[in-house]
């Protein structure tokens, strides 16, 4: 067997996916096209002592500055995987983040399972991490461009055998734009390990575990709202950011800053939001268990794993009800779905919120059904077929 995931530059959900399948098959050898570690941030020790002696990088990963050039380089990225030889392979799993193109590779006699986070989004008009649309001279020579990448990414998405989606939403995505079917086989959320940081009764009369934490300390008796994620113009921090100034409550923000947004969301924040930086994810437990509600606001997010992990936690989740937020947070039970990506929209939903009684325990039992184990029982499953 052998796994292969687009580039490992920085650290998201799909990276999480792939974590977990590298743990699923540790005898599995690792191809993609750049690895850098060095750009892991907090979860860089336990990375690089986990994946030592595995990946096998492109000739791509050797040029100098190589992370720099990333994104065009995704022209070359059907080339890469071409060049890797999988003669000796059974089967192969791609975790395919739609950056790039894995599903290119010459699979030989193996059979080839795509686990997908998602069609590409900048070739099929889903909101990306950067706003491109407002330089309407670029968008105008991309579309060009983009019209060519769909025609080949089509034509790769025929070399897969089966397709896992990560969600009903990417499922639909996946019918719509390959004419293929999939499994939906959700991401795995490490419900037990992170139950320490959870609240220790329903009524969550304590912050967090343990006492005293500088991630968990209360603003003020009414507590403080969080957010946080890699910084991109799809996740539309400056939302959760415009409503909390509006209704002048505490929200603290974490993670790192991807595509310089940064500056522009710490230009519009209020005195009441606080940027903590990135976090590891014993801090952002901490952060979750503290907090009096998750507020995500992703533009029609594939699946969004952070929800999941705030419930783990009893955290309530204020979330745009489009994409995966709707399969994963329950209206009115462990938290809020509002309509309209606006700041209005998002401070009703706040303030619905705050009207309702969320039962913790209720949270905790949703997040429950994304369950690591869960998640390993239906890929081993899936794999034993074409073992």
């Amino acid at each position: 067997m052998a796994l292969v995931h687009d580039y490992l530059k920085e650290i998201g959900g799909a990276e999480k996916v792939f974590e977990e399948l590298t743990d699923l098959f540790p005898n599995a050898p690792i191809y993609t096209t750049l690895y850098r570690p060095s750009f892991f941030g907090p979860h860089r020790e336990r990375l690089e002592k986990k994946l030592a002696g595995r990946v096998h990088q492109s000739f791509f990963g050797h040029l100098p500055f190589a992370h720099k050039i990333i994104s065009p380089f995704r022209f070359f990225s059907p080339l890469a995987f071409k060049l890797f030889n999988f003669r000796t392979f059974d089967l192969i799993i791609t975790s395919a983040t739609g950056a790039f193109f894995p599903n290119s590779l010459n699979k030989q006699s193996a059979k080839l399972i795509c686990y997908c986070h998602t069609p590409p989004r900048y070739l099929y008009g889903l909101p990306t991490g950067r706003d491109v649309k407002k330089y309407k001279v670029i968008n105008f020579v991309l579309q060009f461009i983009f019209h060519i990448f769909r025609l080949l990414d089509f034509k790769y998405s025929q070399n897969v055998d089966q397709y896992i989606a990560n969600s009903a939403t990417t499922a639909s995505r996946i019918k719509k734009f390959y004419r293929r079917d999939s499994v939906v086989i959700n991401p795995p959320v490490e419900i037990e390990k992170n139950a320490k940081f959870g609240i220790l009764n329903t009524q969550r009369t304590r912050a967090c575990e343990p006492e005293g934490s500088e991630y968990c300390k209360i603003p003020n008796e009414q507590g403080y709202y969080l957010t946080g994620g890699r910084f991109t113009y799809a996740k539309r921090f400056d939302i959760a950011i415009q409503a909390c100034n509006k209704l002048k409550l505490p929200l603290k923000i974490f993670g790192r800053d991807f595509s310089g947004v940064e500056a522009q969301l710490r230009s519009i924040a209020g005195p009441t939001i606080e940027f903590v930086g990135e976090v590891n994810d014993a801090q952002k437990f901490e952060l979750y268990a503290g907090a009096k509600a998750f507020l995500f606001t992703s533009d029609q997010e594939d699946f969004g794993i952070m929800p999941v992990e705030a419930m783990s936690q009893g955290c309530p989740v204020v979330a745009y009800g489009v994409g995966g937020a709707t399969e994963t947070v329950i209206d009115g039970k462990t938290g809020v779905l509002f309509k309209g990506l606006t700041t209005d929209s998002c401070a009703q939903a706040i303030t619905r919120l705050q009207k309702l009684k969320i039962d913790p325990q209720i949270c905790i039992s949703q997040a429950q059904n994304f369950s690591r184990q869960k998640f390993i029982s239906k890929i081993k499953k899936l794999t034993g077929k074409y073992a």
